[in-house]
């Protein structure tokens, strides 16, 4: 098993980050919502499609608006970035086309992904034409409520930080 990977889970108050980080670990979702004080840490271990495991340290931090705001000490030494966005709140991800330059510029070997959260509330189509609209890319639209594209968010980034 190679060394492990640190992932720093990035976005606005309540958007499912601490949620996200729930279903992937424990596969649970609560409609109790907790602010995230600080950072919280949890460790898994995922296969990959090679056979390879890939040992799993996320952060999720708590919200802010911008990731500046971040305490730098939470974003040193990632290996990557879950930037999540609430597809149900526009100013959730409005902006976030230059916090992910930020990032970019900031820590130019983390691998990134923008990830929208919710998306058991809203309709998937009318979401895509709003970000294709704003000119936002993402990587993956999820529900942590769901399930629907947590495990693969995550797997595709610890696949991601094996090449």
């Amino acid at each position: 098993m190679s060394s492990p990977k640190k992932i720093v889970l990035l976005g606005h108050f309540g958007v499912g980050k601490t949620s996200l980080m729930k279903r992937f670990i424990d596969d649970t979702f609560s409609e109790d919502y907790k602010v995230t004080l600080g950072v919280q840490i949890q460790k898994k271990v995922v296969e990959l499609k090679n056979t390879k495991k890939v040992s799993l340290i996320i952060w999720d931090v708590e919200g802010n608006t911008t990731v500046k705001n971040a305490r730098l000490s939470y974003l040193l030494g990632s290996n990557g970035f879950i930037y999540v966005f609430d597809a149900t709140r526009i100013d959730t991800f409005i902006d976030i086309n230059e916090e992910i330059e930020f990032l970019k510029e900031n820590y130019p070997k983390a691998k990134i992904k923008v990830i929208g959260n919710k998306l058991d509330l809203v309709s998937k189509q009318s979401l895509i034409d709003i970000l294709a609209l704003k000119e936002i890319d993402y990587d993956c639209l999820s529900s942590a409520k769901t399930g629907e594209n947590v495990n693969k968010m995550f797997r595709d980034l610890a696949q991601d930080l094996q090449s």
